[in-house]
């Protein structure tokens, strides 16, 4: 069976839409209203690739999931943090491939020099929880009845991970195109995909 875990581009856009579109519209885990089009999904994708990695999961030609960085909050002082999330369509659910992702995504933001990665989790979502408990990250707070969707109100658990220890000094994160040109880089893009 052909697997690969690789770097998104717009063009799957569409893919990345159609797994997150239930997501949105059928759960709390995304506090989204409107399910993004593939245009705007597309959209996402480069914008988001410019600061972090936007990974995809392809299956026999056909994407599965997909996991990204973006920044943690927009303001300056943040741009050490960075925020991961991963979706994954139900036939890829439980089979690892989201902890692959997520495994891969945190080394590339170790290796643009990200000091922090937080995943923030709507609450209920167990999946989630163990996933970033796997990953090692420590939920670190609640926020209580941050979100109302679907009738409820739903708290969000942020949980934390240092990438890099916190300098006095830190230099600036590099961006994946920076980072492209690292063999570094391309070892850890490889290495996914050899297990």
């Amino acid at each position: 069976m052909s697997q690969l875990i690789r770097l998104a581009t717009p063009v799957d856009g569409a893919a990345c839409a159609a797994i997150y579109d239930p997501v949105v519209r059928d759960s709390a885990i995304s506090f989204e209203t409107d399910p993004p089009t593939a245009e705007d999904m597309a959209a996402r994708i480069a914008d988001y690739s410019k600061v972090a990695p936007w990974l995809v999961y392809e299956e026999e030609s056909s994407i599965l999931g997909y996991a990204y960085g973006s920044k943690f909050r927009p303001r300056e002082a943040y741009r050490w943090c960075a925020e991961a999330s991963t979706y994954l369509a139900p036939e890829a659910q439980g089979r690892g491939i989201g902890t692959r992702m997520a495994q891969l995504l945190i080394e590339l933001l170790r290796l643009q020099g990200f000091q922090s990665v937080y995943s923030v989790i709507a609450l209920p979502n167990p999946a989630s929880e163990r996933l970033s408990k796997k990953l090692g990250m420590k939920r670190v707070g609640v926020l209580p009845k941050a979100g109302f969707k679907l009738g409820e109100w739903h708290d969000v658990a942020q949980w934390h991970m240092e990438l890099n220890p916190a300098t006095a000094n830190p230099p600036e994160p590099k961006s994946p195109v920076e980072c492209d040109a690292m063999p570094e880089w391309q070892a850890l893009l490889d290495a996914a995909n050899s297990a």
